[in-house]
């Protein structure tokens, strides 16, 4: 006998973890993890409005929006306890996780077991195996009780391979290669209460195999490539309580009849598999069936007396499938037992108004992904008990003012209770919009005041001025609809997104964006044709200059405007957010509209940023290989730092702008999950950066700019020197007619293709 006393923490430790291996498994499952059981309507006296709920035994109500939101709204913080969403199976397994009695541990530590390998670890007659590179079943006394072989190397079992351990009560193989298992090699483990097959190779697996398990309670058969089974697979199995076969490769079920050797099955996991066909014949032996799971599958319909048989059924998971369609009695002869189900991510399945009218002890209906049209609070008033939903949108959640817990709360722009969920939202698109307006307003009105040597472009950039003004005008009408709703919105969301205004808020945006979009890519073309062939003659005249502005406005007028026209192909192409701009796509999106937003978004704007980084590129190589026989080396240099700054800083901002907006529609149109937080940063800070930011690239730091305003203020300045001093009108009038007719800078003598106010 080895004497193995260090054995004992980790003995007592594994034991408990192998136990609550299948607890962290659900609790990845489930989405909302493990929190306490949900809070009742029963043990409160206190009578509140519909879609208000008591402060414990207060008399303090609050509205369903300050449920279980993680702030303390009440007074003794009764709102945020009991959130956790713990109908089904939470139950089931806490019933089962307080029979588990590691006591004994503490009791005996010694091995009392005469024959076990050296390479593995014995407490008591336990014996540990585990990552020690077996390749077979190792040699054990009778005697031994638990025995794990996890991580190994194990190919195949023989027949009769465990028959002398008639007291094993559990046994742990998964992990290994096992690839084949042969039909006698469970013979003789008549006490064997839990077995691990998971993570190995397992192919088929021959009728009959258990037979001799009279007494297995779990049998665990994830991660391996079966693809079918027989009903007669599972013969033997008459205690058997909990079944996973998660992540494997089953195209049906056995049948005629599942459960017809498993009498007892209360858990059964088919998680991630490939079944696509479930209906009463399947299951009509699986009565004590409590716990379903079939997420992940491809079922696509269920036929109306599919659960007719199973009168125990807590739990019934159906997300991430293919149903299209649900009977109106689907769920009728569940409506005594059933306490959670989930059908979330059908993203084609129709749910019509008597769905859920027979679920009346139903705790938790999971929704999420499912777009639901006609939506009706009277959906939801027959489920009298429920205290958790979850569905796709955070607006839907005004239809069941009676469920104390709605998911999700924000959408991460818009919350319950604001069109923009936080206060620097709020506060940004205010100071934003206010930027962008004024900035552009500025440069219009000086544009328009002062004089310029090249009025063709200062048309150009007037014009781009009055796009990007728009989007500042977008923001104001954003920030205005945001304090008309404060504090209702949910009331209004559904209304305001289908609406009129937030239709036209969206055309301006997008009008905004896309003609600003245009309008660079014109300028830098143009000025990339000056600089690059400077001995060309390709400036456009005032007549070209018109028909180009005219054909752009009337481009993104286009843009904007074609998803309005056919809402059957493009459906609320404006209003799927509560800022009414439609950068991100989701399941629900109609294919067309998802289509034209890429083509716009990935096709259009993608090209046009990549022309504008190639010519700015072209112009800078053009500029500095030409000034390399420079005598003056010095302001050669000079001239090329500062070439290079302005032709950077256009480049940046527009990257700046672009590239995350290009990499938020290439996640939505991969289907990766975008929280919403980052669509309203994209939306509110990074979209307005061009049009906030072209005014002062394209405009106040152009040196023939501020040349041309540091005379305007010298003139201002003499002018009202000399009305200070008495000088008579006709003095300043000979002054200015000097100052135009024969004084001029010596810095404005000498301009240069990179000085020229056309191209700044």
């Amino acid at each position: 006998m080895i004497n193995r006393n260090s054995s004992m923490s980790a003995g007592k430790v594994l034991t408990v973890l192998m136990d609550l291996r299948v607890v962290v498994l659900l609790v990845h499952l489930t989405h909302t993890g493990t929190k306490a059981s949900a809070l009742g309507h029963g043990e409160l006296d206190v009578q509140c409005p519909l879609g208000q709920f008591p402060c414990g035994n207060m008399s303090l109500c609050l509205p369903q929006a300050l449920q279980c939101n993680g702030h303390m709204d009440c007074p003794n913080g009764a709102d945020e306890r009991r959130c956790g969403d713990n109908a089904g199976w939470a139950d089931l397994f806490g019933q089962t996780l307080q029979s588990i009695s590691p006591v004994e541990y503490y009791i005996l530590t010694d091995c009392l077991l005469q024959e076990y390998p050296e390479s593995c670890e014995c407490v008591v007659t336990e014996v540990m195996c585990v990552r020690v590179g077996l390749q077979d079943v190792p040699r054990l006394s009778p005697n031994v009780t638990w025995l794990s072989l996890r991580s190994n190397k194990i190919k195949k079992l023989s027949d009769y391979v465990f028959s002398e351990y008639s007291a094993l009560e559990r046994l742990f193989l998964q992990n290994n290669s096992l690839q084949l298992i042969s039909k006698n090699a469970f013979s003789g483990l008549y006490s064997l209460k839990r077995l691990f097959l998971s993570e190995n190779l397992i192919s088929s697996l021959s009728p009959g195999v258990f037979k001799d398990l009279h007494q297995l309670e779990w049998l665990i058969l994830d991660h391996n490539p079966v693809t079918s089974l027989s009903s007669d697979t599972f013969f033997g199995l008459q205690s058997l309580l909990y079944l996973s076969m998660v992540d494997m490769s089953l195209k049906q079920l056995p049948h005629p009849s599942f459960c017809q050797h498993m009498p007892s099955l209360d858990w059964l996991d088919l998680e991630g598999n490939q079944i696509q066909t479930l209906n009463y014949s399947i299951l009509k032996t699986c009565s004590k069936l409590e716990v379903l799971l079939l997420m992940g599958n491809k079922i696509s319909s269920i036929p109306e007396n599919t659960f007719q048989s199973l009168w125990k059924l807590a739990e019934l998971n159906l997300s991430s499938n293919r149903i299209r369609e649900l009977s109106k009695n689907t769920f009728k002869n569940l409506s005594k037992s059933l306490l959670k189900l989930n059908i979330s991510y059908n993203p084609l399945l129709r749910i019509h108004s008597g769905h859920f009218n027979h679920l009346t002890h139903l705790q938790s209906l999971a929704l999420e992904g499912i777009e639901i049209q006609n939506i009706q609070t009277k959906m939801f008033l027959p489920m009298k008990n429920l205290s958790h939903i979850y569905f796709k949108t955070f607006q839907y959640c005004s239809y069941a003012p009676h469920v104390r817990s709605c998911k999700p709360n924000t959408d991460g722009i818009s919350s319950f209770e604001d069109l923009l969920a936080s206060m620097v939202l709020r506060v940004s698109v205010w100071v934003i919009a206010f930027i962008t307006c004024f900035g552009n307003l500025l440069v219009i009105g000086m544009r328009s005041l002062i004089r310029a040597e090249n009025n063709l472009h200062a048309a150009c950039i007037k014009v781009l001025c009055c796009a990007d003004c728009l989007m500042g005008v977008y923001l104001f009408f954003v920030g205005i609809f945001d304090v008309k709703f404060r504090g209702q919105y949910n009331r209004n969301a559904l209304i305001w997104m289908e609406s009129i205004e937030c239709k036209t808020i969206g055309f301006l945006a997008m009008l905004s964006s896309e003609v600003s979009v245009l309008l660079l890519t014109y300028l830098t073309l143009e000025k990339f044709l000056v600089i690059v062939f400077p001995f060309s003659n390709l400036r456009p005249g005032k007549l070209q200059t018109g028909v180009v502005l005219s054909s752009i406005w009337l481009t993104g007028f286009i843009i904007a405007a074609v998803p309005l026209m056919n809402e059957e192909i493009f459906g609320n192409y404006y209003g799927r957010n509560g800022v009414c701009f439609p950068l991100h796509s989701d399941r629900q999106e109609k294919p067309t509209a998802k289509g034209y937003s890429t083509g716009i978004f990935l096709g259009l704007n993608l090209a046009a940023f990549l022309v504008i980084l190639f010519c700015y590129s072209s112009m800078f190589f053009s500029i500095y290989k030409t000034g390399i026989n420079a005598t003056d080396l010095r302001s050669r240099l000079h001239k090329d730092v500062a070439v290079a700054n302005r032709f950077f800083f256009i480049v940046f901002s527009d990257a700046l702008c672009w590239i995350p907006i290009f990499l938020v529609k290439i996640l939505s149109i991969l289907e990766v999950e975008i929280p919403g937080t980052i669509s309203s940063w994209v939306v509110i800070f990074i979209l307005p950066i061009n049009s906030a930011l072209n005014p002062i690239l394209y405009t106040l730091t152009t040196s023939f700019f501020r040349e041309q305003v540091e005379m305007l203020l010298c003139r201002w300045q003499r002018r009202h020197s000399l009305k200070k001093d008495g000088k008579s009108l006709t003095s300043s009038t000979v002054f200015m007619e000097t100052s135009r007719g024969s004084y001029q800078p010596a810095y404005l003598q000498q301009v240069s293709l990179t000085d020229d106010p056309q191209y700044d």
